[in-house]
């Protein structure tokens, strides 16, 4: 017990002194929520309008075919008096330049009727519509998919019909004394009715019904528990240099000639760290419900739990670099510098969602993009508690392999 009040002596006088030093309270609470305001005003209404989706269609066959009437059908020639939510389709007079745009990625695909597309409808032996798409764009893919099965159906049940209609007039035609002779003239002439019919308008048709507006994303759901991570971290980071003045000075040797073990030093140099994260994430989270209005998502108690254990990995690593360096400078020189690499690599400016695939596989060597994934599960897409146990355990992982340095370069005397 005595020296759990060694431990709360020493933090609670690093706080005092934190609390004393304006400037740097100010940088590790005001500081912080200028680059919130910044980005909120910038990403502002980000996501507030659904892109209209564009379906590109093709056709190998001459003009005159079924396929030419088919897509001039379908074609949007007024943009102006499509319903909310209704596909634009675009008629894709070249085929070959329509693929390299696919390959070029200028282009999320189109589908291309085959250059015997008449006769095989015509003839009833059937055919395969082409789908060349760009698999970046899901979205994309899914409505060319989507229209190329419509319009096989469409097809398809009209060929039926024909068939039965076919059928029921060759029955009427073998029933007729004599008649025989005529059969073959009269599917032909059905045939050929069928090849001069005008096109049906309503071959393929689209339903779309609006429910409610399209909200704008709140950016500050990804902005704030990014900076909330870089300067808790920081926050930490610079406090080793408050380590290594008392270990210069001789504080610390001084602590340990009283009652004070080696364990309550390093445990109250972590406990005052760990304290000002504390007092941090309390002002971000109260600040961020109150005034802009962010949304915990359906687990807010993983949300407080990642922010503590973010405190914990912070504070361990400040107590760590404090046992590596040699000076007070080097202290808050190395501390600046790897949360300024840290921050960025780490999705602290930016989400790491929308980054490469290589980015988010680099960023995972930081424990800000664990913390920030996990903040990005709950807070932008949705998720429950268990599925942020792995961030939980990695940032764990982190604090206890920062702890076990601390604990072994740890030293009081100054070299």
């Amino acid at each position: 017990m005595k020296q759990l009040g060694n431990i709360w002596i020493l933090a609670v006088k690093d706080l005092k002194r934190f609390i004393a030093d304006r400037m740097a309270l100010g940088f590790a609470i005001l500081f912080p929520f200028l680059f919130v305001i910044l980005f909120n005003f910038m990403l502002s209404g980000v996501g507030s309008e659904d892109k209209r989706l564009e379906i590109n269609l093709a056709t190998r066959e001459p003009a005159g075919g079924i396929s030419h009437d088919i897509i001039a059908a379908l074609e949007t020639r007024d943009e102006s008096v499509l319903k909310p939510g209704a596909p634009k389709i675009i008629w894709l007079k070249d085929v070959q330049q329509a693929r390299k745009d696919v390959e070029d990625r200028k282009l999320n695909g189109f589908v291309v009727f085959p250059e015997n597309f008449t006769e095989a409808v015509l003839m009833g032996y059937g055919c395969d519509l082409e789908v060349v798409y760009n698999p970046s764009d899901p979205q994309a893919t899914a409505a060319l998919y989507g229209i190329a099965q419509s319009i096989a159906s469409s097809i398809g049940t009209q060929q039926v019909v024909n068939n039965t209609v076919i059928g029921l007039l060759v029955e009427q035609e073998l029933q007729k004394p004599g008649a025989t002779g005529d059969l073959a003239q009269s599917i032909r002439n059905i045939l050929s009715g069928q090849a001069s019919a005008p096109p049906q308008t309503q071959m393929v048709s689209f339903t779309t019904d609006k429910i409610g507006e399209v909200e704008a994303e709140n950016p500050s759901n990804y902005v704030i528990p990014g900076y909330l991570v870089m300067f808790v971290f920081l926050t930490a980071a610079l406090s080793s240099g408050m380590m290594v003045r008392e270990r210069q000075n001789r504080t610390l040797e001084r602590m340990l000639t009283t009652s004070a073990s080696r364990g309550a030093v390093i445990g109250g140099i972590f406990a005052g760290t760990a304290i000002k994260g504390l007092v941090q994430i309390a002002i971000f989270w109260t600040v961020g419900i109150l005034a802009f209005k962010i949304d915990l998502g359906i687990a807010p108690a993983a949300v407080i739990l990642i922010s503590i254990l973010m405190i914990l990995m912070s504070s361990a690593f400040g107590v760590m670099l404090a046992t590596l360096v040699k000076t007070e400078k080097s202290a808050s020189s190395i501390g600046v510098l790897a949360s300024l690499i840290l921050a960025p690599l780490g999705g602290c400016w930016w989400p790491l969602f929308v980054t490469p695939r290589w980015m988010q596989f680099i960023a995972r060597i930081t424990p800000h993009a664990w913390a920030n994934i996990g903040f990005n599960k709950l807070m932008v897409f949705g998720a429950d508690f268990g599925a942020v146990v792995p961030e939980m355990l990695m940032l764990t992982a982190f604090a206890i392999a920062f702890g076990a340095v601390a604990l072994l370069k740890f030293r009081t005397e100054a070299e």
